[in-house]
């Protein structure tokens, strides 16, 4: 077995241009592959990578900067002791023509020349752009995986002034292990619309269930109105939606909120 550690040094102050990495590290990692079909790559870095390689490999761990306790967290993690249970907080495209913004304005002036950028997603940045585009990214928003597995059931979701949000997750595997379950707004009174209301952390032993319960703050299911300076929720049918990443949703449910405007 290889396990090749793959790095980016990344900063403050500066873009980067690209996702790629590197030092001639990819083609390394491709020429690995090409000799031994057991690799895992461990990628210290501090944002999404694109990974030309990654259906050669058999497990990528995204170890981010991890510090000074850093190796023995990532042996023990690769090792079995420790059940990994992290959750991807940014989306990871495919390449950077899947962003919003593929080429870097102001890359081609001197550093701190005042640019102009006009920002066209508007609201729907990450995992949103992801959702209203139609891409379809690497790795999603909110995505991990694990030496267990869970289940999702009895999804129950009210309405009314904002959505609350309770269902059982259970430890299904033979290992014991901490799931991320995640609950998401798919469409708000006829508008598709993908944000992320919640989510809870649990630990659960093999066969052990719990029950999480989950509000939503109303910011999320509003628009800002900048006429008034207030948020307005719309009256109408609301999509409710459990899953273990923006683009894994286990079950869904419809609910309906009333129409209201609010401040902060």
């Amino acid at each position: 077995m290889v396990i090749a550690f793959a790095v980016r040094h990344e900063g403050e102050r500066f873009d980067s241009p690209d996702m790629a990495l590197p030092f001639g590290q990819d083609a390394l990692i491709e020429a690995v592959a090409d000799a031994n079909r057991n690799v895992i790559v461990v990628l210290e870095t501090g944002n999404p990578v694109a990974m030309p390689w990654h259906d050669k490999v058999r497990a990528i761990v995204q170890a981010w900067f991890p510090g000074q306790a850093g190796a023995q967290a990532i042996a023990e993690v690769l090792a079995g002791d420790i059940s990994p249970s992290g959750r991807l907080p940014i989306t990871f495209p495919v390449d950077v023509e899947q962003t919003p913004h593929p080429a870097l304005p102001g890359a081609d002036v001197e550093l701190g020349t005042p640019i102009q950028v006009h920002y066209h997603e508007g609201a729907e940045v990450g995992y949103r752009w992801f959702a209203r585009s139609g891409r379809q990214p690497l790795f999603n928003f909110g995505h991990g995986l694990s030496y267990t597995n869970f289940a999702y059931g009895d999804l129950h979701v009210s309405g009314g002034e904002t959505v609350s949000v309770t269902f059982t997750v259970t430890n299904t595997g033979s290992r014991d292990g901490d799931d991320v379950p995640q609950v998401y707004l798919t469409e708000a009174a006829g508008e598709r619309r993908m944000r992320l209301l919640g989510f809870e952390r649990v630990s659960l032993r093999p066969g052990e269930s719990a029950r999480i319960s989950l509000t939503a703050d109303p910011r999320l299911l509003a628009r800002f109105q900048s006429s008034s300076g207030h948020w307005r929720i719309e009256a109408g049918a609301y999509c409710v939606a459990l899953g273990r990443s923006a683009s894994e949703l286990a079950l869904c449910v419809e609910t309906t909120l009333v129409a209201r405007e609010f401040g902060r």
